[in-house]
């Protein structure tokens, strides 16, 4: 009937799908994987097998698309016998309540979005009240004045803003005014071939094909004067947590599940059980540092790296946005410590970034998308470097390479990283250092559990300072 194993993102559906698919051929099941791009044959084939890998985003859009089907024979699902997700707390808890919606266009409206877009700079802080927590902001009554009136001088509005004839602006404005003033560049969104593309908090990574509804994402688009794409209306509908009470099985695992036990209890009547570690931890947890500016914090940070350098320490540096990790990149480069930037902005070269992170001295600055699921081998990624310098070789040789060519290289590759390794773990293996506390206190604790794998020495240290967003 089927299994469908669902993860988060695309890079650990297709890694999982490799890495496992070759031992459930071997036991003689088939296996599948679905990712973006596909068309529907492929995905019908993919549905098709014993085992199917793929990210919750694609299974929920593709059971709304066979609900829009014209015949049962288009449509690509065979039902929902049994699901184990993995990474379970974020897509059960974090995302339970993210509608995936299907939409189609209505008419274009981009010249108003333009005109009421000019208009939103000309407002101070009087003039609106923004709750960051509840991440709403409102006109003000003088706002609404202003708003009115400089509405009146740019020739949008006729007579008074709340006539039944104006409710359509009255929104407009409302939209207007929250993307200038909820949405920010580099946090919430980035600008990346001329398109806004989404970002999501809980990965860091770059949402493909989703936009914010009733006007939200075109205001957006105004704001960072981009081609306006038109306006779209619901035409499906359905949220990750109604989605996953279809299955009649349901499982999954994550490393931060106990702190949500309850809510997995009451609301898809799952229990939680606690499974021991493999082997003893030995990562040292060190206690928050706390700054009173962000400048005296990234001093600290700045001299620390600097230390783990010296020393041939590799360092996962966690930040919470793009705009953060470029922050601090910038901040390096001026101090000439050599490091990799892994954010939305360079997915496609996450594999080699991952690959790279847990060699000796290397630096490594990354946004959340190097926390779930992400595993960081001391030494260096065998299989990676086998791949890339054997790739490098036959290029330099011009012919393919023999066996006894191929059997050295190897020899070679997995001397220099057991060496390196041992490098590694005598410098105190990965150091996590986050630069600033996430919301989400499972967010933390997945970029902690980056380090001290499989028993390997590890530490980790949070900096805070008193300008940071949660405080």
């Amino acid at each position: 009937r089927g299994v469908h194993v669902i993860t988060v993102n695309d890079y650990l559906a297709s890694r999982d799908a490799d890495w496992m698919g070759q031992v459930y051929r071997f036991l003689g099941m088939s296996v599948g994987k679905i990712v973006h791009g596909l068309d529907d044959a492929q995905r019908r084939a993919a549905y098709a097998c014993d085992i199917t890998y793929g990210t919750n985003n694609e299974f929920g859009f593709d059971y709304l698309r066979d609900n829009m089907k014209f015949s049962l024979a288009d449509m690509v699902q065979r039902g929902h016998r049994f699901a184990m997700v993995d990474e379970v707390d974020s897509i059960l808890v974090d995302e339970s309540r993210t509608p995936l919606i299907i939409s189609g266009p209505t008419d274009d409206r981009s010249d108003l979005y333009i005109s009421i877009d000019a208009i939103i700079p000309a407002l101070t802080a009087e003039d609106y009240t923004l709750d960051e927590k509840q991440r709403s902001v409102v006109f003000s009554e003088s706002g609404n004045e202003k708003i009115e009136e400089l509405m009146v001088q740019a020739g949008i509005l006729q007579g008074s803003l709340y006539e039944p004839a104006n409710i359509t602006l009255v929104h407009h404005a409302n939209q207007a005014l929250r993307a200038h003033k909820l949405f920010q560049k580099d946090k919430d969104y980035i600008v990346k071939n001329g398109e806004v593309m989404l970002i999501d908090e809980f990965t860091g990574r770059m949402m493909q094909g989703r936009r914010l509804s009733e006007g939200l994402h075109q205001a957006i688009e105004a704001k960072e004067k981009t081609k306006i794409q038109p306006e779209n209306q619901t035409l499906a509908s359905i949220t990750f947590q109604n989605y996953f009470r279809m299955y009649d099985k349901l499982s999954g695992m994550t490393g931060t599940a106990s702190t949500e036990a309850a809510e997995f209890q009451d609301i898809y009547k799952l229990e939680v059980t606690e499974i021991p570690t493999n082997r003893v931890i030995k990562r040292i947890d060190e206690d928050d540092v706390v700054y009173r500016t962000a400048k005296e914090k990234y001093k600290a940070i700045i001299a620390d790296i600097r230390d783990c350098v010296r020393r041939k320490q590799p360092v996962l540096v966690g930040t919470v946005s793009i705009e953060k990790s470029e922050v601090l990149s910038n901040l390096l480069s001026v101090e000439k410590i050599p490091h990799q930037v892994l954010n939305a902005r360079h997915h496609e070269r996450e594999a080699h970034i991952i690959a790279q992170a847990g060699v000796p001295g290397a630096i490594t600055v990354a946004t959340n998308m190097a926390g779930r699921g992400t595993d960081i081998q001391l030494g260096g990624n065998l299989e990676m470097r086998i791949e890339e310098e054997t790739a490098a070789k036959v290029q330099e040789l011009g012919r393919e390479l023999t066996e006894e060519e191929t059997k050295s290289l190897q020899a070679a590759i997995s001397a220099d990283i057991a060496a390196k390794r041992a490098e590694a773990l005598a410098a105190g293996g990965l150091y996590v250092l986050a630069t600033e506390r996430h919301e989400s206190r499972r967010i933390d604790n997945q970029l902690r559990g980056r380090t001290g794998r499989q028993g390997d020495p590890g530490r980790s240290k949070f900096y805070i300072c008193l300008e940071d967003d949660l405080l």
